[in-house]
């Protein structure tokens, strides 16, 4: 078995050396350059990870749809290969158990209980009550006058907020929802501090968990309760794990896709005039956006259970290997001229929110709060405008989910 620390590197003479990953974007709406090079002559390619471990990382579209399609790669954070980007992140994971870190039976197991809640039909019945929570929360940032910072005032609220209401969870201050998981989602993040992190929101969520038992509400938190917790399916360590986790993904990849959207759109005015003069696009304009931005780019972490063959590179079993979205989706292979931001790109399957069994259970309902929170930014405050120079914007590099800091605007 290979070990966790020097996972098994080619023996051919002349194989090329690890080479240093994460590699950080250049633009914040195009995948990092040493990508394109990758697909080119190393499309799968040993790297060195932040925590001096290797690993693997794969930039072609097909070759990261086949591994994450293939029941050989797993995703079980408990393996010893597990590609881990920051040093607290594979103990932490190890022990809250986040879903989207399992196998199947278990995976298909919580996925199942949480599937009802983000049907396309669900979803769509969704569409009122947040274009009245968007409505609300833009009506507060105008209110209060800019310059203001995007992110809070308007993506982290939208985000934290739908993702809340939908589980039950009354309004809380918003930025505690955001410091859990700038804390849980950093790679510079000790084990003790995303534990502690982690324990604030499980702390909330349990007292909202056993108010629900004694009293069930129309809400995410209520269904779960009494459909797998008093059952006795699931215990409350598994539910609050579940629950955090959903909360977690469903609220910081949506704040960063808004703020990351709505920043491209201020450097490209052609664009939001496109959506002003044909509200009809926005939806072909929203997977535009998502397959540029990528803002979960390195977030599909998987072991080789087995050895596995991509583009006539063996992984060996036991080594942690990366399916680098932005690459697929930048691969022009696959999409033409794919720096082009094309609001009228057709068949546009992009992997912005994975692949396989573990693609995004949520990813209808971000689709639907990118759709109602740009569409009303876009149509609201045409005079939206960047505070200060371009280069101020603070982008985070060192988050599982790309995206920026701070965004600070007027109008």
């Amino acid at each position: 078995m290979t070990s966790p620390e020097s996972p098994t590197a080619p023996d051919a003479p002349g194989a090329l050396p690890p080479r240093a990953f994460p590699m950080r974007r250049g633009c914040p709406f195009a995948a990092p350059a040493e990508y394109a090079a990758l697909r080119t002559d190393e499309p799968v390619a040993r790297v060195t990870l932040p925590t001096e471990r290797e690993a693997w990382v794969v930039t072609r579209y097909d070759d990261v749809r086949e591994l994450l399609s293939d029941p050989r790669a797993s995703a079980d954070i408990r393996r010893p290969g597990f590609p881990a980007l920051g040093e607290g992140e594979q103990e932490a994971g190890a022990r809250f158990r986040p879903f989207i870190r399992t196998d199947a039976p278990e995976h298909t197991r919580y996925r199942r209980m949480l599937l009802p809640a983000f049907t396309v039909r669900r979803v769509r019945a969704m569409r009122p009550a947040v274009q009245a929570r968007v409505d609300e929360i833009l009506d507060a940032m105008l209110d209060a006058g800019g310059p203001v910072d995007f992110v809070t005032a308007y993506a982290n609220a939208v985000s934290t907020s739908v993702i809340c209401e939908l589980l039950g969870i009354p309004r809380h201050d918003l930025e505690f929802f955001r410091d859990v998981t700038r804390i849980s989602g950093s790679r510079n993040s000790t084990a003790e501090q995303v534990s502690e992190a982690l324990g604030g929101l499980f702390g909330l969520l349990a007292g909202l968990v056993a108010e629900r038992r004694e009293e069930p509400r129309d809400d995410l938190i209520s269904k779960l309760v009494t459909d797998h917790l008093v059952p006795g399916n699931v215990t409350m360590d598994q539910l609050l794990s579940t629950l955090g986790i959903t909360i977690n993904a469903g609220r910081e990849t949506t704040t960063s896709m808004i703020a990351l959207s709505t920043l491209l759109l201020l450097d490209r005015p052609e664009l939001p005039a496109q959506l002003r003069q044909d509200p009809s696009l926005m939806p072909a304009a929203v997977d535009e956006l998502l397959r540029v931005l990528s803002v979960a780019d390195s977030i599909p972490l998987r072991v080789a259970a087995e050895d596995i063959e991509l583009s006539g590179v063996t992984v060996p079993a036991d080594d942690g290997v990366i399916a680098l979205l932005a690459g697929a989706n930048h691969d022009p292979e696959q999409f033409d001229e794919p720096e082009r931001v094309d609001f009228h790109r057709t068949d546009n399957h992009h992997v912005a929110f994975g692949y396989g069994v573990h693609q995004c259970i949520g990813q209808h309902l971000a689709r639907l709060e990118l759709e109602v929170a740009l569409e009303t930014l876009v149509r609201r405050v045409p005079t939206l405008r960047l505070a200060g120079e371009r280069d101020q914007v603070v982008v985070k590099h060192d988050s599982a989910t790309f995206g920026l800091d701070e965004l600070m605007v007027t109008w």
